[in-house]
């Protein structure tokens, strides 16, 4: 549950918090008649992306199990991807986000048009659900209870909401560098989990040669327990995971973590330019 909870809280307030400040941002200009348009396209948004969820989870149930491997390896990789991209642009994006989003909606209703702000608006929440549809579809892929992770990433999308509705009034008020950075950690450990699980799927698929074993984690990762919930479900641990499956984690993990935990430099302010005569 934990590693879905994170997914789906993240990636939702991804969304919920563009989605706040675009709604706060017309609310404040007495642009309701935009505003109802922004809450519809993000119900669109949402709709199309549950759609996609609920094709991709029933065209993966019905292949054949070499090629459910090999589809696992797909999503997966396409997961990892998704979330390296997602972690970096937040990292260096997520101080100045509600500066720059209220200055594109400015200039946007300066010239006479809403309409790209509802896109806007439309498109976060998109791109959003369509990541946290891939993402969990690759960690529901390794998990031995998927309603247990579903519930969890419900959980996750609801809080998220709970705290865009509270930015969108304005009683919330986060500090979005030390929040994503905190966040970017975890998804980093549970990228590389998919990492090395895509690497085992790959293996099974036909795809990679079956690595040698590195170490017996049976003691630890135990199926149905606690810990085998936290060490699989998060970190991607096996029972007994292969040297392929070990230096992947640490080829992802390692620098990745660094980046993420690497203390940002802030942005240079520009300089006036001299009047010329």
């Amino acid at each position: 549950m934990l590693p879905t909870f994170v997914i789906g809280f993240r990636e939702g307030l991804e969304a919920a918090l563009i989605v706040g400040i675009i709604a706060s941002f017309l609310g404040q200009q007495g642009r309701r008649d935009a505003l109802k348009k922004v809450w519809l396209g993000v119900a669109v948004a949402v709709a199309i992306c549950v759609a996609v969820a609920i094709a991709l989870q029933v065209y993966s149930s019905d292949l054949p199990q070499k090629q459910q491997e090999q589809l696992e390896t797909v999503v997966g990789v396409i997961a990892v991807l998704m979330v390296s991209y997602m972690v970096l642009w937040m990292k260096r994006h997520s101080r100045d986000l509600r500066k720059d989003l209220e200055g594109a909606a400015g200039r946007a209703l300066s010239e006479g048009s809403a309409s790209a702000l509802v896109l806007m608006a439309f498109l976060a929440v998109l791109r959003e659900g369509f990541e946290t549809a891939v993402f969990l579809l690759a960690t529901f892929n390794e998990s031995d209870n998927p309603a247990y992770g579903g519930t969890g990433a419900g959980l996750g999308i609801l809080l998220a909401a709970v705290v865009g509705y509270g930015i969108y009034r304005g009683g919330v008020k986060l500090n979005l560098s030390r929040f994503f950075r905190a966040t970017g950690v975890v998804l980093v450990l549970v990228a590389a989990g998919l990492v090395a699980t895509a690497l085992m799927t790959a293996a099974e698929g036909g795809w990679l040669e079956q690595g040698t074993r590195a170490f017996d984690l049976s003691w630890l990762v135990r199926p149905g327990t606690p810990a085998s919930s936290v060490v699989t479900g998060v970190l991607g641990i096996q029972p007994y995971p292969d040297w392929t499956m070990v230096t992947g984690w640490l080829v992802y993990a390692v620098p990745m973590a660094a980046v993420v935990l690497w203390p940002a430099r802030p942005r240079k302010a520009r300089l006036p330019q001299p009047a010329t005569d």
